[in-house]
C-alpha cells in the first residue's frame, strides 16, 4: 500500500537522530528511546534550517522529520544537523474500525462554513525572509499588545509543518481561538496546491470570524520565495482577506529585498520586525533603506502601538480592493529609531513607502 499525506501510522523508533522527542497533544515533550512504538502521520516537509522531506512511496523504513510527529523520506537537511534524522520503521497504518481505509488527519478537519461573511475583522499577515526570521515571536507579541488593549484576537498559522510550539506560544500570548492548517486536516502545506491552501485559509479565517474576534493575526511560514508562500501571497483570495503584512527578517538586506518584493506586488507593509531588531545597527540600516517603521517585540506588546498598527491595517482595506500599498503616511519611527541620528532623519524625508502613521 502506498501511504498518503495525513495517514496515521504506528512506527518503531530504530535510531535516534535530530529529533529525540515527540510533542504530545497535552504540550509535554515525550523523550524517545530505541524500540518505542509511536503514532505519527505521513507528511511532506520544507524547512530550510532542518529538512526537506516527502511522503515515501512504500511502508518501508523512513525518518521522523518533525517533533510534531511527521514521518517522511528525508531528502536533504541542513549541515548543522550532524546526527541526521531519527530513523523509524512503520509497523502498520491505523485503519478505521468500520471502513477499510487508513485513518487520516483530514477525517478530523473543521467543518466547512461556506463563503466568508463580510466585512472581515481587520487582518494582518506576518511573513518573513525564511524560517527562523522571527515570524511567530512577532505575531505573539503583536497579539499580546492587542489583548492588552482589550481586543479579542484570533490567530491562524496558515502554512508550515505540524507542531505544537507555535500555537502554544500564541495561546500563551492571549490569542483565542488559535488555529493552524492541521485543524483544516493537513499535516503540512508543502507540495499542496494553491487552490487547497486558499480553501484552508478561508476555512481558518471563517472560524476565527465566527468566534467574534476583533482582529485577526495570520502567520505564513517560511520565506516569501518559498513556492507555496509566494503563490499564496500573490493570490487574489489571500489579498481579499489580509489588508497588510508585517515583515520579519534576520538582517537589513533581507528586510530591504523582502519588503520590496511585497511592495512590487502591491502588498502594503505595515512595518519591519523579527531577528534584525536585536541589532541597533541592523535597525538603522533597514530604516534608512526602506523608510518603514521598525517594531521590536516590546514595541508590539505595547497596547498603543499594537492598536495603531491594526487601525492602519484596517484603513488599507482589502488588498484587491484597488489599494496597492500606497499611503500618505511617511512612516512610524519608534523611540529607538528616533535616537539613531542622521540616518533615521534622512530616511524619513522621502515618505515614499507605506507605513504606520506617527503615534
Amino acid at each position: 500500500m502506498t501511504p498518503s499525506a495525513g495517514d496515521l501510522v504506528v512506527a518503531r523508533v530504530d535510531l535516534l537522530g535530530h529529533h529525540q522527542g515527540l510533542q504530545l497533544w497535552s504540550g509535554r515533550k515525550k523523550n524517545l528511546f530505541p524500540g518505542d512504538e509511536i503514532v505519527v502521520a505521513y507528511g511532506n516537509r520544507y524547512a530550510s534550517s532542518q529538512f526537506e522531506a516527502i511522503v515515501p512511496k512504500t511502508l518501508g523504513p523512513c525518518q521522523l522529520v518533525a517533533g510534531g510527529g511527521v514521518a517522511a523520506k528525508a531528502l536533504t537537511w541542513h549541515n548543522r544537523i550532524a546526527r541526521g534524522p531519527t530513523l523509524i520503521t512503520p509497523v502498520g497504518l491505523l485503519l478505521h474500525a468500520t471502513e477499510d481505509r487508513p485513518v487520516n488527519l483530514r477525517d478530523y478537519a473543521l467543518e466547512d462554513l461556506g463563503p466568508l461573511s463580510q466585512p472581515l475583522p481587520p487582518t494582518i499577515a506576518v511573513v518573513g525572509t525564511a524560517m527562523d526570521a522571527g515570524k511567530t515571536t512577532s505575531a505573539a507579541f503583536l497579539v499580546r499588545g492587542l489583548t492588552r488593549a482589550g481586543q479579542k484576537v484570533g490567530f491562524a498559522k496558515v502554512t508550515g509543518t505540524g507542531a505544537g510550539g507555535d500555537t502554544w506560544l500564541l495561546e500563551d500570548a492571549g490569542a483565542d481561538p488559535v488555529l493552524d492548517f492541521t485543524d483544516a486536516g493537513l499535516v503540512s502545506t508543502y507540495l499542496v496546491s494553491l487552490g487547497e491552501i486558499e480553501v484552508l485559509l478561508e476555512k481558518l479565517v471563517g472560524h476565527l470570524t465566527k468566534s467574534g474576534v476583533d482582529s485577526i493575526v495570520l502567520e505564513i511560514a517560511d520565506g516569501v520565495l518559498q513556492q507555496e508562500t509566494a503563490s499564496l501571497l500573490e493570490s487574489e483570495r489571500f489579498r481579499s482577506i489580509a489588508s497588510a503584512v508585517l515583515f520579519t527578517a534576520q538582517d537589513a538586506m533581507g528586510a530591504v529585498a523582502g519588503s520590496r518584493w511585497l511592495q512590487d506586488r502591491g502588498i502594503p507593509v505595515a512595518g519591519l520586525s523579527g531577528v534584525l531588531t536585536a541589532s541597533p545597527l541592523q535597525r538603522q540600516e533597514a530604516r534608512a533603506a526602506t523608510d518603514l517603521p521598525i517594531f521590536d517585540r516590546d514595541d508590539l506588546a505595547e497596547a498603543t502601538t499594537a492598536t495603531k498598527i491594526m487601525a492602519w491595517v484596517e484603513d488599507q482595506g482589502a488588498i484587491v480592493g484597488g489599494r496597492n500599498g500606497g499611503s500618505d503616511f511617511a512612516g512610524f519611527a519608534d523611540a529607538a529609531d528616533e535616537s539613531e541620528g542622521p540616518s533615521a532623519e534622512a530616511s524619513a524625508g522621502g515618505g515614499s513607502q507605506p507605513g504606520v502613521p506617527p503615534l
